[in-house]
Order: C-alpha cells, then structure tokens, then sequence
C-alpha cells in the first residue's frame, strides 16, 4: 500500500499577511481585519480561535485565496461569509437584502435605553414597530436586548423579508411583508416606539456612492426620490398613526440630511421634542421625535 503524502501546512501568519496584502492592494476598506474574518469562515472556527490553529492546509489556502479574489473585486465580506454582526447578534445576509452597517448600532442603543426606561417603570411590556427591517437585525437586536418587548416589523422586499423570517424566526418578532402606509393597522395608537433605517440615498447622488454599495446592496434599500427623503415623510405619516401618545420615532438619515431629515418631523404637527443625534465618529445620522 503507498502511504499516503503528508498534508502540507503553512502557518496562519503567514497566509494572513499573503491575504492582507492583496486586499491591501485592491483598496479594501479593512484588509487586516477582512483576512481574519475570512480565513476563520473558512477554517470554520472564530476570528479569535485563529491564535490556536497550528496551521493552513492547501484546500484551506485555495478556499480562502478563491474568497480574496471576490473580496479585492468589490464583493462585501458579508456576502462572503453569508453573515453580518450587529451589535450582539449575527444574522443570515447575501444578495437581496440590505448588509447592517455599524453606525446603525448607536440609533439602536439610544432605543434601547428608551425601552429599558418602560421596563423598569413595570407599567407593561414595550411595544415597538420596526419598519423597513431588511434582515431583521434591529428587531433581532431589541428583542435579544430588551426581552419583555412586544416587537414587530414589516418589510417589502420579497427578498429581505426572506432574510427576516429566517433570522427572526426563534425570536417572537411578529414579521409581515408590506410596506410602511399598510402595516399594523392594528397596532393604532398603542406603539411605544417606532424605528426604522430606511431608504434615504438621492437619486442625484449615484456617482457619490461606493461601487460596493450600488453593486450588492438592493437599490430598494438605498434610493429614496430625488432628495432622498421619500421613504422617511412616508414613515412620518406611518409612524403618527402607530405610536400612542408621548411614543418616540428613531429613523436614520445621510449626514447631508442634519437639516432635511428633522424637518420632516417638525413640519408634520404631530411631534415634538424632535433632535438630531450623532454617531460615535461625531456624524449627526439619526433623528428622534415624540408624539404629541
């Protein structure tokens, strides 16, 4: 019987640093940190488990070498892998539905501590409408966060609710496909509060947008009319009809939209207390605003 040939091995440093350089060269936005999320989606462990892999086989090397390839390509990580972090949970992602992004974690923990108020007053359990839930993951991060939460969400995209109900489906989020004017008729008047990351890209901003971005995100995720505010009057509107009295709204805006995006809110006569916030690099991005 001929033996067989010794598997050949090459240390993780030293495939982090081939990997690092070739996204390094393609202009990835994090190549360190895309190497170590991709290796370790390959090798099937954590990103911190990588200290004790002792070493890369050839298939391992050629699965993550064909994944760089995509990744310097324009491909976001997330889709490589097909999962995205947010705040303290991982959802399912790929093509067809909006990818989470970091700064959406302060508009969430502004809510959450809003929650958190509700719950320890010990009145009842927080009522709360996500709208335009994509993948689910501000839902998911509510509800993992804030359990005594009653939390809904609605979503239009046939193919992000798909990303929705799977990724909600342990957690009790009550999900439906619609649109923002059709949802939790219901619900009128008793919503603690409503949140939503919607559409808010302009039209006339599709240069300014990254390749990355208008190639994989879903333009119904992104667009939102000519100065991109048509998704957030609609959700205005919606979010009167939702909220009980003294209820609060959190929606998520463009830097450019300081201004615009709050004025919604200000010119609807329903609101009030209507504020900007920033994010954890000084960007105002996410209003708030009561309902009177």
């Amino acid at each position: 019987m001929t033996p067989k040939s010794p598997v050949t091995t090459v240390r993780v440093e030293s495939v982090l640093t081939e990997a690092t350089d070739q996204l390094r060269r393609a202009g990835t936005t994090s190549p360190a940190a895309e190497a170590r999320t991709l290796l370790a989606h390959v090798l099937g462990v954590s990103a911190g488990q990588l200290l004790l892999v002792s070493g890369v086989d050839t298939a391992a090397r050629s699965a993550l070498e064909a994944l760089v390839v995509r990744r310097a390509a324009g491909e976001p990580v997330q889709h490589l892998t097909g999962v995205a972090h947010f705040r303290t949970v991982s959802l399912a992602v790929g093509p067809g539905v909006f990818v989470p992004r970091p700064e959406t974690e302060v508009m969430v923990g502004w809510a959450i501590e809003r929650l958190q108020e509700l719950v320890a007053e010990g009145t009842r359990s927080p009522v709360v409408v996500d709208a335009c839930t994509g993948s689910g993951a501000i839902a998911m991060a509510i509800v993992t966060e804030v359990p005594q939460a009653r939390v809904h969400a609605c979503e239009l995209s046939e193919d992000a609710y798909d990303y929705a109900v799977r990724n909600l489906a342990a957690t009790g989020v009550d999900v439906v496909a619609s649109g923002l004017s059709d949802a939790f008729a219901e619900l009128a008047g008793s919503v603690d509060l409503v949140i939503s990351n919607p559409p808010y890209i302009p039209l006339t901003a599709w240069e300014s947008v990254t390749a990355e971005v208008r190639d994989h995100d879903p333009a119904p995720a992104l667009w939102s009319g000519d100065d991109g505010l048509d998704a957030m009057r609609e959700l205005a509107v919606a979010a009167a009809r939702w909220l009980r009295p003294g209820g609060w709204v959190a929606a998520e805006h463009a830097e450019v939209q300081h201004e615009s995006a709050p004025a919604v809110f200000l010119g609807d006569g329903r609101y009030d207390r209507v504020r900007d916030h920033p994010d954890l690099t000084g960007r105002f991005r996410f209003v708030t605003s009561r309902r009177i």
